[in-house]
């Protein structure tokens, strides 16, 4: 049977977001650029700009897929492939059906990690689990007021919803701990793994992605959205990439300032001179972020002959 591999970061924020800053045009230039077959624009809580690049990720040479990071009442989960907005707020059980349920696929990101709002592992459902995915957590950490009794009977395991995929390599986790955490947890319960830039910025784009391999295709244009909705369901990934620049660290860092240069030029003054003094502000937060990286590493490495 034939098959193609096909390269996708499914987690990066727009301008769309509260704390996103590139236009969807751009991300997917930039995308297409260094060499991704696909990326999921998912904005915090707002899907407009995600569809928006769905429609037109084909003229840029990309598969279209739309997506949202939603907040529910546990963490934030990835509804990759919706045309919708998930409710906000609901649990987290109800939202992964809600994703499910409309073809979507259900993914959590930066698992564990809740100064991000990572859904704590005791919410996540694994195979033969109880469904505590539906009690409300309190800010403490402990069930709210209303919430289900040590002495009540518990939902069947079957009433549990299970995501399609985890997280397990966020190019955003500064020490990697949570990335290892996340990966381990994934292998034991038999869950997917992907990988994801979480890029804010345009440069970050691509840093981290997912390898995955469709089957019943001759090539890459061939590959549609829903195939590679169904390859992450088949768990067909491989993921890619490291907190330090990966293979494509120059096309990253150099060509998104070009790339980005270029848009503002042809998409007007105004907008030109907000990029130059956000291309400043980035290029001081990225070296500020390999200045730490530099001394993370040289520590480490020190403490080999310590």
């Amino acid at each position: 049977m034939s098959r193609v591999s096909v390269s996708i970061d499914p987690h990066v924020h727009s301008e769309g977001s509260y704390d996103g800053h590139e236009p969807v045009e751009l991300i997917l230039e930039h995308a297409a650029e260094i060499g991704l077959d696909a990326v999921v624009i998912t904005d915090h809580d707002v899907i407009r700009e995600s569809k928006r690049a769905a429609e037109i990720a084909p003229e840029y040479g990309l598969i279209g897929i739309p997506g949202v990071e939603v907040s529910t009442a546990h963490g934030h989960l990835l509804a990759v492939g919706v045309e919708r907005m998930p409710p906000r707020g609901r649990s987290y059980a109800e939202t992964v059906r809600w994703i499910r349920d409309r073809g979507g696929v259900a993914i959590v990101p930066h698992p564990f990690q809740r100064s991000r709002h990572g859904v704590r592992q005791r919410n996540i459902p694994t195979p033969g689990s109880a469904a505590d995915a539906d009690e409300p957590v309190a800010t403490d950490g402990a069930p709210e007021a209303g919430a289900v009794g040590a002495d009540s009977e518990p939902e069947p395991a079957a009433a549990v919803a299970e995501v399609d995929a985890i997280e397990v390599f966020n190019a955003w986790l500064f020490t990697g701990y949570r990335n290892r955490r996340a990966r381990r947890f994934a292998a034991e319960h038999g869950y997917p793994g992907v990988a994801a830039s979480d890029a804010h910025h345009l440069q970050y784009v691509g840093r981290a992605f997912t390898e995955l391999t469709v089957e019943g295709v001759e090539s890459v244009h061939d590959v549609t959205a829903d195939d590679v909705l169904a390859a992450i369901r088949r768990g067909t990934t491989t993921v890619e990439g490291r907190r330090a620049p990966i293979r494509m660290a120059a096309k990253h860092y150099v060509g998104a300032a070009g790339r980005r240069s270029a848009y503002y030029a042809r998409t007007g003054a105004a907008r030109g001179a907000r990029a130059t003094k956000r291309t400043a502000v980035d290029g001081a937060v990225a070296a500020k972020v390999a200045a730490l990286q530099s001394i993370h590493r040289t520590r480490r490495f020190l403490s080999w002959f310590a």
